[in-house]
């Protein structure tokens, strides 16, 4: 460096890195901010980008936070809520890996947990409302999408258990378990839990002909096809799709297509800057299979099976958003999903992942022709892996 030269120096911004369900992120109070992150804006998603490690080339992100996945990209702002009745506002940012821009546009249900336990280590829930020993109840309003969200956080000695013996697949370690219900988790609108109006569509996709598909928005927009349909057996690992170039351009086709029928995005070109909605999942009637830990799955032991995609690659387990349209689809009989689950009514389904199973419980009603559901439930952990302050150069928002 010549003494011409000067550069801004790195910035210490409060945060806290935790692991939310199946996935972590890194958490800020929206106080603790840079006032010009503290906005919707430029300078918040380059912030974002900058704590993460994004966009990186080597897709690796080894100078940021990130895990180079879309499981551990990802940025969660609370702060105390606008709403009445409910405790926090939370709003996720997905971070792009390879390419520089944050996806708002849905929720992360597996971070959902992170953010109930979170507003209670931040101080944004109302001491009055923290019991000494027992569950305390966050209301959370998940303001991406506009929705309520309730996490029953188990609370000891006025503060959260975080550890416990509750195993979810997908995770190394027990925790405590963390309740979480997802209120109204559908599109608000007549016939908006299914876009096209249909609980089965004949989906056109380029280079793949028809498709059947359910296309669903509860807890995330959703596509879900037959694994059969599309050359699959539904007991696949991560490794077998992500690894195969054609099969994510297939995916990524099956996304476009469903994107414009749901009425997501209104040119394929728009679904570039939209890589967080919808997801796509495949699912397939109950069979043996050993999951990615080396544990074996029975067919006995699930309902289904179902694998699904983020920000275009297969994920390990499953979002925490996908279960819940997967939950309220399996509630609905004639989808594809309550199809490969047996059919019939049911409120709750088990269903293999490539990690394991997950159970997920919804309560879907009709009314009028028209199908709504009032809740889903599912049980997740979160846990604070480091506390303190991420720092980035100061001029990189």
């Amino acid at each position: 460096m010549t003494a011409a030269q000067s550069y801004a120096p790195q910035v210490k911004i409060p945060a806290t890195y935790m692991r939310g369900g199946t996935s972590k992120g890194v958490f800020f109070r929206l106080q603790d901010l840079p006032e010009a992150a503290q906005v919707p804006g430029t300078a918040r998603d380059k912030l974002f980008m900058r704590v993460i490690g994004s966009p990186d080339a080597y897709g690796a992100h080894i100078d940021g936070m990130g895990g180079a996945t879309s499981s551990t990209s990802k940025c969660v702002i609370l702060c105390k809520s606008s709403q009445p009745d409910h405790d926090v506002d939370y709003l996720y940012g997905q971070v792009s890996i390879d390419k520089a821009f944050v996806d708002w546009s849905g929720n992360c249900g597996n971070l959902s947990t992170g953010a109930g336990a979170f507003a209670l280590h931040a101080g944004l829930v109302d001491p009055s409302r923290i019991p000494q020993n027992g569950v305390c109840e966050v209301r959370i309003w998940q303001a991406n999408i506009g929705k309520t969200i309730i996490a029953h956080v188990p609370v000891t000695n006025g503060e959260v258990q975080e550890t416990g013996d509750f195993e979810l697949d997908g995770v190394t370690f027990p925790a405590a378990e963390i309740v979480l219900e997802f209120m109204n988790p559908s599109e608000d609108g007549e016939g908006s839990m299914f876009p096209t109006g249909n609980l089965v569509d004949e989906l056109e996709v380029e280079g793949l002909g028809n498709l059947k598909a359910t296309m669903i928005s509860a807890g995330i927009p959703t596509v879900f096809v037959n694994a059969e349909d599309i050359g699959y057996t539904g007991t696949e690992l991560r490794e077998t799709i992500n690894t195969d170039p054609a099969a994510l351009a297939k995916f990524e086709a099956i996304r476009i297509a469903g994107a414009l029928r749901m009425g997501l995005i209104k040119d394929p070109s728009e679904a570039a800057t939209r890589q967080h909605t919808p997801k796509i999942a495949f699912v397939a009637k109950p069979k043996d299979y050993v999951a990615s830990s080396g544990k074996e799955i029975k067919a006995d032991n699930v309902d289904l099976l179902v694998r699904a995609l983020s920000m275009g690659k297969l994920h390990h387990a499953m979002m925490g958003t996908a279960a819940v349209a997967i939950g309220t689809a399996a509630a609905i009989p004639g989808t594809l999903v309550n199809l490969a689950a047996g059919g019939g009514e049911r409120q709750a389904v088990r269903f293999g992942h490539p990690s394991g199973t997950l159970r997920v419980g919804a309560e879907a009603i009709q009314v009028n022709g028209e199908w709504t559901v009032t809740k889903a439930i599912m049980s997740r952990s979160a846990r604070i892996l480091m506390e303190g302050w991420v720092r980035v150069p100061g001029d990189s928002f």
